[in-house]
């Protein structure tokens, strides 16, 4: 859900607010992140077929993923979502769960649930990934000299990968 202040809140309409507490009804904990993506609609019917589509995710859970998009997608619509890292891309396929207007942008919400465990699995490995790519960056900057990614690897798992590990399972 976007961040909304408590004034703001009570000055919107009853069915808004009921769509709110809805949107909460999560089955796993969802984590605020932002990785680059790219998904396309996948169906059997090619006229529901798309054309890839760039965007970022806005939310990252052990159940799927929540991310904006220009035009709505049907609830139950099989989608292809491409993580790309450095120079690999991760390809993961989910299923929409649902799509809302955003209350505060002229996009739409999708949230998408993973079809095989193994899936959700490799969308953890690419949040670690890029948080251990973030580490890297802030721990060469505070060392003055350029830390290799084994390096930060090691360091990260050292450090938080406990932490990580209570955050999903």
């Amino acid at each position: 859900m976007t961040h909304l202040t408590q004034k703001r809140i009570l000055k919107m309409k009853r069915k808004d607010k009921v769509k709110i507490l809805i949107k909460e009804r999560r089955r796993f904990i969802r984590h605020p992140v932002c990785f680059p993506l790219t998904y396309k609609v996948i169906a059997k019917n090619t006229k529901l077929n798309s054309l890839e589509e760039k965007t970022a995710t806005l939310n990252i859970g052990i159940g799927g993923l929540l991310f904006p998009v220009k035009k709505p997608v049907k609830s139950g619509v099989k989608i292809l979502i491409k993580m790309p890292f450095q120079d690999k891309v991760f390809n993961v396929k989910a299923r929409v769960a649902h799509c809302e207007k955003s209350l505060e942008s002229k996009l739409y919400d999708l949230g998408v649930n993973f079809y095989r465990v193994k899936d959700a699995f490799k969308i953890k490995l690419i949040e670690q990934l890029y948080l251990i790519s973030e580490f890297r960056d802030l721990w060469s900057m505070q060392l003055g000299k350029e830390v290799s990614l084994e390096d930060a690897s090691r360091e990260w798992i050292k450090r938080y990968s406990e932490r990580f590990s209570k955050m999903y399972w």
